[in-house]
């Protein structure tokens, strides 16, 4: 699978790790960066080209990872066609993307192990969309408003 990763300096060294087990599970990783240690970057100018590149199929999948994995859950959510979710637990990253259609993991370099980090991401790549007909009309609902704030 073609993976987009990013981070600023909170999830800097978890991303290094990420990215060595991605590769060596067989995933073609694309690294948006941060490409080295910087405490004053923001995590805006890392996650948002993630997700437009996750938005856009370029990546069929995004790791967005930031100290607390808040920031990049929001900043990544404003990015039409973009479903983020902070994840910091095994259902959470198999049930988003199975019922959710998520499309990028978000999580906390801070409070996220590597070991944790590994298995949460095995299991997000690992999900399919379930395509049950509940959770394509929810998730038609939200392209609706999404189109619609779009609109304005």
């Amino acid at each position: 699978m073609r993976v987009g990763i990013a981070t600023d300096h909170g999830g800097f060294g978890l991303k290094q790790e990420l990215v060595v087990h991605l590769r060596a599970a067989g995933h073609e990783v694309v690294d948006v960066g941060a490409h080295s240690l910087s405490p004053g970057d923001d995590y805006p100018d890392f996650v948002i080209p993630l997700a437009r590149a996750v938005a856009a199929g370029k990546v069929e999948r995004g790791v967005a990872v930031c100290g607390s994995g808040v920031g990049a859950s929001v900043c990544a959510n404003k990015i039409a066609g973009v479903r983020a979710g902070l994840i910091h637990d095994h259902y959470s990253a198999q049930q988003g993307v199975e019922d959710d259609h998520m499309n990028i993991l978000c999580m906390g370099g801070r409070v996220v192990g590597a070991a944790v980090a590994r298995d949460l991401v095995d299991t997000f790549l690992a999900a399919e969309f379930s395509r049950a007909e509940r959770h394509l009309r929810r998730l038609g609902k939200v392209a609706l408003l999404e189109a619609q704030t779009i609109a304005q």
